[in-house]
């Protein structure tokens, strides 16, 4: 904030939210600006509650974080409205008085205005940010938690599409923000992992995706003629977080095969594919563990299929 401005409760509150946004994307201010219309100057402005970003912006992070817009944009407006001073109304003064004889006014004073205006507001806030379904204390989603629908159509494009995605993040590349995904299957494991196949139409590619992992467990995305894909759990940090693999590019994302591979476990890896039945990949949820009902049947659901 400039000029020595103290930074209102509602502009804060903003800013730690759309740093943990940022954290959760993983992109350094340099890619943000490569992935937004605005600049790494103007991101660090935004992120530190030096100014109140447009909205614009702060849809296009939720976007790239795979946050639905709505609650972020809801905190946006607090703060917009108490930067401009919008959210303390100052009370209309009395019209003159007609009559000769001077009338004397009581108003209250400006200042108390403002500081209930201020209370109520903060107040606000602090409510929605309370009811976040599934807040994680890392400042991300917590793996598992359903995600609610935005509220806001998300209309930029994916950085990526067809063989260009091959190999790449699919956060990095915006695949599997908020409306741009779709979960084919999820399957969760006996020792508590999910895993899901996600697979996004704008951007041509399938990827895996994971949560509740151990230290050691592996998970691995192959399809015909192409390279496979692996990520593994291997500090603390990715048991906590989702995992993805890189995507494949490919137009028949039904063909995919994922496989598990617990840590210590010399049963052999359990594998599944997406159902075909009723299935019609388009575009869907945020890029999280809830498009499909868990437990749904796999088109290979035995250990080593």
């Amino acid at each position: 904030m400039s000029g020595g401005r103290p930074l209102p409760a509602e502009c804060a509150a903003l800013a730690g939210e759309l740093r943990a946004l940022r954290e959760r994307t993983g992109l350094s201010l340099a890619a943000l600006a490569g992935r937004t219309p605005y600049s790494k100057s103007s991101w660090e402005r935004y992120l530190n509650g030096k100014t109140v970003p447009p909205r614009q912006a702060v849809e296009a992070l939720c976007g790239l974080a795979g946050e639905p817009a709505g609650r972020l944009v809801a905190l946006w407006e607090l703060a917009e409205q108490r930067w401009s001073g919008r959210s303390a109304p100052v009370p209309a003064a009395a019209p003159p008085a007609e009559a000769a004889a001077p009338v004397k006014v009581r108003r209250r004073p400006v200042r108390a205005y403002a500081v209930v205006g201020a209370v109520l507001a903060a107040a606000l806030a602090a409510v929605l940010l309370s009811l976040v379904p599934g807040r994680h204390a890392s400042g991300g989603a917590p793996p598992g938690g359903a995600p609610p629908s935005a509220s806001y159509e998300q209309s930029w494009a994916p950085g990526c599409a067809g063989a260009d995605c091959e190999g790449a993040d699919p956060q990095e590349m915006g695949c599997g923000a908020q409306g741009m995904a779709v979960t084919l299957q999820r399957r969760r494991l006996a020792g508590g992992q999910e895993i899901a196949i996600r697979y996004a139409e704008r951007c041509g590619a399938v990827w895996a995706k994971a949560s509740h992992l151990r230290i050691g467990d592996r998970v691995e995305l192959s399809l015909p003629g192409a390279d496979p894909k692996r990520v593994r759990a291997a500090s603390r940090r990715d048991t906590e977080v989702y995992l993805s693999t890189a995507m494949t590019a490919t137009k028949e994302p039904f063909a995919a095969r994922v496989c598990f591979d617990a840590a210590g476990d010399d049963g052999g890896p359990e594998c599944f594919a997406p159902a075909r039945e009723g299935a019609s990949p388009g575009a869907g949820g945020a890029d999280g563990l809830s498009s499909t009902p868990v437990g749904g049947q796999a088109a290979a659901p035995g250990r080593g299929s």
